[in-house]
C-alpha cells in the first residue's frame, strides 16, 4: 500500500518487527494513526493460548490463526526475516529497506513456524496423527506448556498413556505450591505419570520392536513411548539483534532494557514490547496485550507532537513504582 499521507507522513512512518500478540496489536491500534509496517516471517497471527489444544483438535486452528491482512487494512505488510537496524531503516532478507520515525520490536521468544497459514493448519494436523497414532505420549517439561497439553490429551484420550517428566520439584512453580499440588492431583487423577526431579535426553532413545522408543532418564528410569512433546522454554527472539544498532541493549538473557514507558532505553524512537523485554514478569499472552496498549497510546501521543511528561508508564515491573 502507498503511504496514506504522501509526503506528510513524515514522522508518522512506523515500523514494527513481529506478528505475535503485541506485534500483531500495536499494528491493528495503529494503521490509521501512523504510516504503519508490518514485518513478520510469517503471513498470519497465531493465538498462542489456543495452540495446544489446536494440537489436539485441528479444527479448532482454523479459528486461531489469522491472517494479517484479515485485520490490517490500511497497513503494509512485509513476510519476511529482519536482518539488520539502522538508526533509521529496518532490513529484511528479501531486500526491503523500510525507513522508519519509529520502530516497535516485538519478536516474542524464537519459535520457527511456517511461513503460511496453510503450512500451519498441516502441521497442526500432523502432530494430531502423531497423538492418535500413539498409544502412549512422553511429555518433556512441566510448566505451562507441557501441564496443558497432557491435560488436553489426558481429556480427550482417556486411554491413551500420558508420562510427564519435569526437572523441578513441582509442576507450575511460578504459581504457589497449593496450586501446584491440585495440579499434580488433577493429571494423576487423568491416569497422567508425573516424575518430578528428573530430565530426559532426548537424543539418546532407542527404538523397540514394537515401533515404541525406550527414554532414558536423568535417574536412569526408562520410559517407553511411540512418540514424545518437547515443552521446555524457548530462546528470547533476539539473537538477530546482537550485530544491529540495538546490540548493546541485549541483557545477559537475551531481553532488551526497556524503560517505563517501554521505550529501549537511550532511545526516544524505538520500543519493544512482550516477551522480547526485560520486565520481569510472566511472559504471557495477557502482559502483551497490555504493553501494546500502553505503546500504542505512547506511539499515538509522540506522533501527534503530545509532550513526552504525558507518556504512559507501564504497571508491569516492581522496577518502575
Amino acid at each position: 500500500m502507498e503511504n496514506p499521507w504522501g509526503d506528510g507522513g513524515r514522522g508518522r512512518r512506523v515500523v514494527v518487527i513481529g506478528g505475535g500478540v503485541a506485534g500483531s496489536l500495536i499494528a491493528k491500534s495503529l494503521q490509521f494513526d501512523a504510516d504503519l509496517t508490518l514485518i513478520d516471517p510469517k503471513d498470519y497471527f497465531e493465538i498462542p493460548w489456543a495452540s495446544l489444544r489446536a494440537t489436539v483438535e485441528p479444527l479448532f486452528a482454523e479459528r486461531s490463526l489469522i491472517h494479517h491482512k484479515d485485520y490490517l487494512t490500511n497497513g503494509r505488510l512485509i513476510v519476511s526475516e529482519v536482518t539488520n537496524i539502522t538508526n533509521k531503516e529496518v532490513l529484511t532478507a528479501d531486500g526491503h529497506q523500510v525507513t522508519y520515525d519509529y520502530l516497535v520490536v516485538a519478536t516474542g521468544h524464537y519459535d520457527p513456524l511456517p511461513v503460511t497459514r496453510i503450512d500451519r493448519l498441516e502441521e497442526y494436523q500432523t502432530e494430531n496423527e502423531k497423538i492418535k497414532a500413539a498409544d502412549s505420549i512422553l511429555i518433556v517439561g512441566g510448566g505451562p506448556t507441557g501441564v496443558e497439553l497432557a491435560a488436553e490429551i489426558a481429556v480427550d484420550f482417556p486411554q491413551k498413556k500420558v508420562t510427564l517428566v519435569h526437572d523441578g520439584s513441582r509442576l507450575l512453580e511460578f504459581i504457589g505450591p497449593k496450586a501446584s499440588n491440585k495440579t499434580l492431583e488433577w493429571l494423576k487423577n487423568k491416569n497422567v505419570e508425573v516424575k518430578l526431579m528428573q530430565s530426559v535426553d532426548l537424543s539418546n532413545n532407542t527404538n523397540n520392536s514394537g515401533g515404541n522408543r525406550t527414554y532414558f532418564t536423568s535417574s536412569r528410569e526408562t520410559i517407553k513411548a511411540d512418540c514424545h512433546f518437547l515443552c521446555t522454554g524457548k530462546p528470547p527472539g533476539s539473537e538477530w539483534l546482537r550485530e544491529t544498532y540495538l546490540k548493546d541493549r541485549i541483557d545477559n538473557f537475551g531481553r532488551l532494557q526497556v524503560d517505563e514507558n517501554l521505550r529501549i532505553k537511550g532511545h526516544r524512537n524505538i520500543f519493544a514490547v512482550g516477551d522480547i523485554t526485560d520486565i520481569k514478569e510472566l511472559k504471557q499472552g495477557y502482559s502483551a496485550q497490555k504493553h501494546a496498549l500502553v505503546a500504542a497510546k505512547n506511539l499515538k501521543l509522540l506522533m501527534s507532537g503530545g509532550k513526552e511528561t504525558n507518556l504512559q508508564y507501564t504497571s508491569l515491573d516492581h522496577r518502575f513504582h
